[in-house]
C-alpha cells in the first residue's frame, strides 16, 4: 500500500526537497504552504501522515494541528511536527495540541525517511481495538468511535489519548511503567520527549475526570475502576 503524506511548510524549497526524498521511497506526497490549505487538503485526501512546520504565516502549525484534531475523519491520521523550533516548551505545546511526534530540523533525509516509516508502522499494524464498548461504572469506552461516555456525556479523545486510556484500562490495578507506555503507545522506534506522557495523562484527566487514572510517583500510572 502506498501511504499518503501531506507536507506543510511555507518554504517552497523545503517542500520540494522533502517531496523529492519521500517520493523516492514510494510515498504519495501532497504539499501545502499554509494551515488553511493543509486542512482543506487533509480533508480531501485523508493522508496517513502529516508533517507540519510550526512557523507559518496566517495560521501557525500549532493552531493547524489543533484544528485538524477536531475532525473525526482524521482520527487515524498521524501528525508530526518537522520544525527548527527545538525548545522544550515548543515540543510540549506540540503534544498539547495533539501531535504524535516532534522532529527537529536540520535532519538528514535518510533519518527523516526512517522516522516517517517508524511512524507509519502504527498505521500499517492497524488498531488492535475491538469494535465494541467497555464500561467502568459511569465511564463507557466506545472502542469504535475513539470516544468515552461519562455520565451520559460523549467525550471525543485524540488518537494517542485513546490508545493510552485503552492500555491502562486493559489491565486495571496494574501500574504501567513509563517505558511500557512509550513502547505500547508510541512504539520503540519513536523518539518523543520526556514530558509527552505527562501531557497526555493531564489531557485525559481534564476530559474524563481525575478518579480513573492514578499516579505512582517514580513508577508510572494505572487505571482505577470507578
Amino acid at each position: 500500500m502506498s501511504h499518503k503524506l501531506l507536507l506543510v511548510d511555507d518554504e517552497a524549497d523545503t517542500l520540494e526537497f522533502l517531496s523529492y526524498n519521500l517520493n523516492k521511497e514510494g510515498f504519495e506526497v501532497f504539499t501545502a504552504q499554509n494551515g488553511k490549505a493543509a486542512i482543506d487538503l487533509a480533508l480531501k485526501e485523508k493522508p496517513h501522515l502529516i508533517l507540519l512546520d510550526v512557523m507559518m504565516p496566517e495560521m501557525d502549525g500549532m493552531e493547524t494541528c489543533e484544528k485538524l484534531r477536531n475532525y473525526n475523519e482524521l482520527n487515524n491520521t498521524i501528525i508530526a511536527f518537522l520544525t527548527a523550533r527545538g525548545e522544550d516548551y515548543s515540543q510540549i505545546a506540540g503534544f498539547e495540541v495533539g501531535a504524535d511526534d516532534y522532529i527537529t530540523k536540520p535532519i538528514k533525509p535518510k533519518v527523516l525517511v526512517s522516522r516517517v516509516k517508524a511512524l507509519l508502522k502504527r498505521v500499517s499494524m492497524g488498531t488492535t481495538i475491538e469494535k465494541d464498548c467497555a464500561s467502568s461504572n459511569s465511564l463507557v469506552i466506545d472502542k469504535e468511535r475513539f470516544m468515552v461516555i461519562r455520565n451520559g456525556e460523549e467525550i471525543m479523545l485524540r488518537r494517542k489519548e485513546f490508545e493510552l486510556l485503552m492500555l491502562l484500562y486493559s489491565n486495571p490495578q496494574k501500574v504501567f511503567t513509563r517505558e511500557e507506555i512509550f513502547s505500547a503507545v508510541w512504539g520503540d522506534d519513536i523518539v518523543v520527549g520526556e514530558r509527552t506522557i505527562d501531557v497526555h495523562i493531564r489531557k485525559l484527566r481534564e476530559k474524563i475526570g481525575d478518579n480513573y487514572i492514578r499516579t505512582h510517583k517514580g513508577f508510572g500510572y494505572m487505571f482505577v475502576r470507578g
